[in-house]
């Protein structure tokens, strides 16, 4: 494998996929963390699946995840992995980049299939490496997503990360010449997912053009006049963030029993992701709601109150539909519960964000309800059909943020809430359809 030396931690990747004449509208299945409350969701992609040689054979759906039944599920997962390899299922194919062409909802967006050093990465708030999490990681969800990707022949990426590329120099010049590539796929996506498309980017001269485009992003003269004396950010984690913090403490794992001269070219020091523009126009950020499970409704609105008064010294409850978020020195946060609405009102917030508010109080009362539990949510007709189902439930409405907020918050703040915003929603995630080897050869 060419090495294509650089200083912005990309490895260029061989990528493994089915042959030509699969039907990857039923290969490609979108990302294990969306519908984890919908466990129908899942079975209506089995469903239209069939027989047919599937990613979903290749990974467990966060809605089973902790659930009966999940050693066998995974070590079944382990199996496919390799069923899938010797049979010739998956076919390696020539070192190169992927441009992927996305269309749903109205919406196309570019991005580069390609592999990030995990050295260059650190999730810790206030780090100055390469690759950032743009929220706060909960460390306690990476030991169940490891037992998964421990022992694992091959990686699946959905993980989208953000370049701040504002003159488009690294992925959309090589849009006009997809005429002169391979073609990998083409494909309507299950369940609403709208089209794909993907082409093998293996020209040299390409290549070289993308990692140099992305070695100028990092010039610190021309980031300080954006920022100051900050160390430069490259890539922003979009999605996935958690999964890979997970192929981190994998690499770290497996780091720690290799001899130095054998971790620099290890293939799990690097994890695939997908790298897009946040300057994209197809790119929409959407609001990621919640959903309180476990604990009855007025309760949760005394307790949610009273926490949001200690947090921030003021909290009200106000009545009926409320105008949402629009920052300033007031939090509006519209609540559903069993059809009844009403929002909490916070008035010089301590976050900068409505979400940090209703975040951080919602922490403190599960923390002392741990029988409680919090899903995060895209779309509020699903909130609004969640949250109807039972008084033990209620649901939150958010607003969305902005793109352009996104780098200079991470830039100087280190990261945002948790589940600050999303991609898009649930069936605009990305499906899973690459794979790459990650055990030594």
């Amino acid at each position: 494998m060419r090495q294509y030396e650089n200083s912005v931690g990309v490895l260029v990747p061989s990528v493994m996929l089915p042959p030509e004449g699969t039907d990857f509208s039923k290969w490609a299945v979108v990302a294990c963390d969306q519908y984890t409350s919908q466990p129908e969701y899942w079975s209506a992609a089995r469903e239209y699946i069939g027989n047919a040689p599937t990613t979903l054979d290749l990974f467990l759906p966060e809605a089973f995840l902790g659930k009966e039944g999940e050693d066998q599920r995974i070590a079944e997962i382990r199996a496919n992995m390799r069923r899938y390899m010797d049979e010739g299922i998956l076919e390696t194919k020539p070192q190169g980049f992927v441009l992927v062409k996305r269309s749903v909802a109205g919406n196309t967006r570019f991005g580069l299939v390609l592999a990030l050093d995990l050295e260059e990465y650190d999730y810790n708030k206030g780090s100055e490496t390469l690759i950032r999490a743009t929220e706060g990681t909960i460390v306690d969800r990476i030991p169940p997503r490891l037992r998964i990707r421990e022992g694992a022949p091959i990686e699946l990426p959905h993980i989208l990360v953000l370049i701040d590329d504002p003159n488009r120099t690294v992925i959309e010049p090589h849009i006009k010449h997809t005429d002169a590539m391979t073609k990998l796929y083409d494909a309507e996506l299950m369940l609403d997912g709208g089209h794909i498309t993907g082409w093998l980017m293996d020209d040299p001269k390409g290549i070289e053009s993308v990692l140099n485009a992305l070695t100028a992003l990092t010039d610190r003269n021309a980031f300080a006049e954006k920022y100051g004396d900050k160390a430069p950010l490259l890539f922003a984690m979009g999605d996935g963030n958690h999964s890979f913090a997970t192929a981190k403490a994998n690499w770290e794992k497996i780091k720690s029993q290799l001899p130095e001269s054998e971790r620099a070219g290890h293939p799990a020091r690097y994890a695939l992701v997908e790298i897009e523009n946040v300057h994209d126009e197809g790119i929409v950020f959407e609001p990621i709601h919640r959903v309180v499970f476990g604990l009855n409704a007025q309760k949760a609105i005394d307790l949610l109150q009273r926490k949001m008064e200690e947090q921030n010294g003021n909290a009200t409850v106000v009545s009926g539909e409320a105008l949402r978020a629009q920052g300033g020195a007031i939090h509006i946060i519209p609540f559903i519960a069993k059809g009844e609405t009403g929002a909490f009102v916070v008035e010089n917030p301590a976050a900068q964000l409505a979400v940090g508010t209703l975040q951080n109080a919602i922490d403190a009362v599960l923390k002392e309800n741990p029988t409680a539990e919090v899903d995060y949510i895209h779309g509020e007709d699903v909130v609004e059909a969640l949250a109807n189902k039972s008084w033990d439930n209620i649901g939150f409405i958010l607003p969305a943020m902005e793109k352009g907020e996104l780098f200079p918050t991470v830039v100087f703040d280190g990261a945002l809430p948790r589940k600050t915003f999303s991609m898009g929603e649930a069936n605009e995630k990305r499906y899973y359809l690459e794979c790459r080897l990650i055990e030594k050869g």
